[in-house]
């Protein structure tokens, strides 16, 4: 089985590659999250699956806030990254953050990521 690690292949670094993917296939909506998909471009790993991140500040304004979403989100791509279809995701914060604590907060966003992540791998496409 392959380690479950979140290398920097894994990741999107370019603005061009959130663009693509930014412009591609609405896959999920949920509460907190939207995630979108193009298809993987050829490159040094072809066929795998990468993770991009938009939480704007406008929905969430603290850094704390910014910062454990993101956490939450690596985390849940990390565990299942190997299951997914190859592409290019990216995980955008479409609303506003509610009055939460922290604890809750990241507990709320981790059950819709997981939701969101294991849909796609039981139906790639």
């Amino acid at each position: 089985m392959p380690r479950s690690t979140l290398p920097p292949e894994a990741r999107m670094h370019r603005p061009s590659e959130f663009a693509a993917a930014l412009k591609g296939r609405r896959l999920a909506r949920g509460a907190f999250f939207m995630i979108t998909s193009a298809a993987a471009p050829a490159g040094p790993q072809p066929g795998r699956a990468r993770l991009g991140m938009v939480i704007a500040k406008r929905h969430a304004a603290r850094a704390a806030t910014r910062n454990a979403l993101k956490r939450v989100i690596r985390e849940a791509f990390r565990a299942r990254r190997h299951g997914l279809p190859p592409a290019d995701y990216v995980v955008r914060l479409h609303a506003r953050v509610p009055d939460l604590s922290l604890t809750a907060l990241k507990h709320a966003a981790r059950t819709e990521v997981d939701a969101h992540f294991g849909r796609l791998v039981r139906a790639p496409s």
